[in-house]
């Protein structure tokens, strides 16, 4: 009994630690972070930029499966909550530069000056649904 639950415990954090480790990389290698201190001209705290991309990971997961409270947590939610948006927009605009999908898009449909309306627009449009799927969530 106790050799099986320490196994599977063994085998789930080695099976996590993978995946996060996987994750992580993967962030790092899209260049989102290295991208984001090169527009922000903060290149020489790379490494500190990484550290904190990974303990941020490992501490949402501790939160997570720990159920740890946070006091004054409705009060930090709404920054929690642009801090994490803004990742994850940061996150697919690197994604989609890899992949080469706006230049490729923007010759097609022939958007050259329209390019930063474009971009404007589905910053506000990703904004408003946000709020709108969180006001339908608080509402019932």
């Amino acid at each position: 009994m106790w050799a099986r639950q320490i196994a599977l415990a063994v085998i789930g954090l080695s099976a996590g630690i993978t995946v996060a480790g996987g994750l992580f990389s993967f962030i790092i290698g899209l260049g989102v972070v290295s991208d984001l201190a090169d527009r922000t001209h903060t290149g020489r705290h790379i490494l500190l930029y990484e550290d904190a991309t990974a303990l941020g990971g490992m501490l949402g997961n501790l939160f997570f499966v720990f159920q740890i409270r946070i006091p004054y947590g409705a009060w930090i939610l709404p920054l929690f909550g642009i801090f994490a948006g803004i990742f994850v927009g940061c996150w697919a605009m690197a994604l989609a530069e890899i992949l080469d999908v706006f230049p490729i898009f923007v010759r097609r449909a022939k958007l050259i000056r329209c390019i930063p309306w474009a971009i404007l627009g589905i910053a506000i449009g990703k904004g408003i649904g946000a709020l709108i799927f969180f006001i339908g969530r608080w509402g019932s």
